[in-house]
């Protein structure tokens, strides 16, 4: 295995041009009159998505960069991927890189995803032998069979998704580049990519991922970047750097918290629910829990009608409705 490291960013920043309508106009007017191209190229400052990062990713490791909307993220892949150049500084990749930024990047979606998977198996440095021979392995992790021979542009996001996966770990890459890897898809796929996420690590590959999943983080990447306005915030291990960005947005939503919508009731009435509040070790009420924290429920009732026996029960749902935790007395 080499010994240089599979990524490496030295001093990186990158900034797009923005040029306001009538600054594109004068610009693209003074270089045509006055033969300066080069200045329509300086006109505007431009937007800095990322500054200040280095950083040195191993063979066989796999690292997140996680942050907020709009922190560079996506452009940090990007640019590992080749597909952005750094404004300054350098970015060194060490070997094959393949990359799953964009849904449907790659993929013309008017012939078969067949030809698709050949194209792309090509393009990411594969002979066309190789691929045809790694086919049934794309056909069937990608779990496309049925529809392998339609255009793409018939396909759901979850099958575009479903086969650029397929293509890009049956190239076997040095550098495994993903976007949201989990974001679409059905349980069972997710579980294939899981395997073989296990799989590639286990050979060497390098893997730079961004993730809103938090959990998932922790879960295959060793090492994290926090990024927060462009800016690097810390590298850190994923469990230390998942933990600073928890912290930090719960400073932000700290008090922020809206009161309980209108109760939703059923029942005979004979035992009525007054109030269900969180509280802490000393009584007092919560209106956010951080991860970690301790907390107890407080039930306040009125009972109308003599009672044997009583059972409480608690659910925790996430906002999408998916049960997190359930128990009763």
């Amino acid at each position: 295995m080499s010994e240089r490291p599979a990524v490496r960013l030295a001093a990186v920043a990158k900034r797009y041009p923005m040029h306001t309508p009538r600054g594109r106009l004068h610009s693209l007017k003074g270089a045509l009159l006055h033969g300066e191209l080069w200045r329509a190229r300086q006109v505007g400052q431009g937007f800095l998505a990322l500054q200040g990062v280095d950083l040195e990713i191993g063979h066989g490791e796999t690292f997140a960069v996680i942050g907020p909307n709009g922190s560079g993220k996506s452009t940090l892949l990007k640019l590992v991927a080749g597909i952005l150049r750094p404004t300054t500084g350098a970015v060194e990749v060490d070997g094959r890189v393949t990359a799953l930024i964009e849904l449907g990047a790659g993929f013309h979606p008017e012939i078969s995803g067949r030809d698709n998977a050949i194209i792309n198996g090509m393009m990411l440095g594969l002979s066309r032998a190789e691929v045809l021979h790694r086919l049934p392995e794309i056909v069937e992790f990608s779990g496309i069979g049925p529809f392998l021979d339609e255009p793409v542009k018939t396909y759901s996001s979850g099958m575009y998704v479903r086969l650029g996966f397929a293509v890009a770990v049956a190239v076997e890459p040095d550098v495994l580049v993903v976007d949201e890897i989990l974001a679409v898809g059905d349980e069972a796929f997710a579980h294939r990519c899981l395997d073989r996420i296990a799989r590639l690590q286990r050979r060497g590959t390098a893997i730079l991922l961004v993730s809103h999943d938090l959990g998932l983080v922790e879960q295959l990447a060793q090492r994290a970047l926090y990024l927060r306005g462009g800016a690097p915030v810390m590298t850190a291990p994923a469990g230390v750097a998942v933990a600073r960005y928890r912290s930090d947005v719960a400073g932000e939503e700290a008090g922020a918290g809206e009161p309980a919508g209108s109760a939703r009731r059923w029942g005979n009435g004979a035992v009525t629910l007054d109030a269900v509040e969180l509280v802490d070790g000393a009584g007092r009420p919560l209106r956010l829990l951080a991860s970690g924290e301790s907390a107890a429920v407080r039930i306040a009732y009125t009972v109308r009608v003599p009672q044997e026996d009583f059972v409480f029960g608690v659910a925790i749902n996430r906002e999408d409705g998916s049960h997190v935790f359930g128990s009763n007395t």
